[in-house]
């Protein structure tokens, strides 16, 4: 079975037509949710919770993007 694992996170943003946070140390991390729907939900929830502040913002990383299994890994990647 294959894992689509999502990542749901947020904070406060400098200007809420950009996507630069406030203070990266300040960040909201939801959790990890085995699929999009779960990770959507989650989302839903605190962005409806976080509703009134406009520099609040949540998003949803595809974790399962960020690594390729199938490909051979770079050098650097081998020195941890």
């Amino acid at each position: 079975m294959v894992q689509r694992l999502h990542l749901v996170f947020g904070g406060e943003l400098v200007d809420p037509t950009k996507n630069v946070f406030k203070d990266v140390n300040d960040l909201h991390v939801v959790g990890i949710f085995p699929d999009y729907e779960a990770a959507f939900n989650a989302w839903k929830a605190e962005a409806q919770r976080t509703v009134d502040n406009a520099h609040m913002r949540y998003f949803i990383a595809h974790l399962h993007r960020l690594r390729d299994e199938n490909a051979e890994a770079s050098s650097t990647e081998e020195l941890g």
